[in-house]
C-alpha cells in the first residue's frame, strides 16, 4: 500500500537534507531554486534515494507544502 507524507520544502538551501522528520511529515532543505520545477525534481530524486521507492508529488506542485506518495 502506498505511503502518503506531507513535505515542507525550503528551496535555495546550500545542501539538500532533511531538517526534521515525523511519521507523517518531512521538513526538507532543497539545494535547487523553485523555478521551472527544479526544486520538485531535486525533492523527488533525494527522497527516492532515501526511501528506496518511487516518489510522486500528488499535491502542492507550486507551493512549499507538498503531499507525496511513496510507491
Amino acid at each position: 500500500m502506498p505511503e502518503i507524507k506531507t513535505v515542507i520544502v525550503k528551496p535555495n538551501a546550500p545542501k539538500t537534507k532533511i531538517i526534521s522528520e515525523t511519521e507523517s511529515e518531512i521538513k526538507l532543505a532543497v539545494a535547487a531554486p523553485p523555478e521551472g520545477g527544479k526544486a520538485n525534481l531535486e525533492l523527488v530524486k533525494f527522497l527516492s534515494k532515501k526511501f528506496g521507492k518511487e516518489v510522486k508529488i500528488i499535491r502542492g506542485f507550486t507551493g512549499r507544502k507538498k503531499v507525496i506518495k511513496l510507491l
